[in-house]
C-alpha cells in the first residue's frame, strides 16, 4: 500500500511538470542578467553583481544573443558579436540551438516567464536568468 501511495505522488508530480509552450516565446525577448548557474553535482556559482548582461531577441523562431554592458545613463554599451540561434522542438520541449564557424550546441529551455528563465546544455549545466532591471538614479 505504501508503495502504491508513492507512486501515486511520483504520478502527480509528473503531471504538473509543465514543457515551455512556443505562446511563451516572446518572454525572451529583452534584457537579462544571470542569477546562477547549477553544475550536475549539485554545486552552484552564484553571480551577484553583472558588468554584462545578454540581449535576447526573437522573430519567427529564429534569434540572436548579444552581450551588453549597462551605462549609469540608462543606455547599453555593446559590439556587434552577436550569437545567433534557431528554435526547435526536440522531446516536447523548446531548444535554442546555436552555430557558429567554431562550434554548435543547444540549450534546452527548462522554464520560461516574464521575469526568469532557465537553459540546461547536454553537459546538464542549468542557467538561470531573471529579468535585468536598470539602475534608477533618480
Amino acid at each position: 500500500m505504501r508503495t502504491l501511495k508513492l507512486l501515486l505522488i511520483f504520478l502527480v508530480f509528473s503531471a504538473c511538470k509543465q514543457e515551455v509552450g512556443w505562446d511563451q516565446i516572446s518572454h525572451l525577448n529583452g534584457y537579462w542578467e544571470i542569477e546562477k548557474v547549477s553544475f550536475p553535482n549539485g554545486t552552484e556559482k552564484i553571480y551577484t553583481v553583472n558588468t554584462t548582461i545578454d540581449f535576447i531577441e526573437v522573430t519567427d523562431k529564429k534569434g540572436y544573443r548579444k552581450k551588453v554592458q549597462p551605462t549609469l545613463l540608462g543606455t547599453y554599451d555593446t559590439s556587434n558579436d552577436a550569437e545567433y540561434f534557431t528554435l526547435i522542438e526536440s522531446n516536447g520541449g523548446i531548444n535554442m540551438h546555436y552555430k557558429n564557424q567554431l562550434s554548435e550546441w543547444e540549450e534546452k529551455i527548462i522554464s520560461l516567464d516574464e521575469d526568469s528563465f532557465s537553459t540546461t546544455n547536454k553537459e546538464q549545466t542549468t542557467y538561470h536568468y531573471k529579468r535585468f532591471t536598470p539602475i534608477n538614479l533618480e
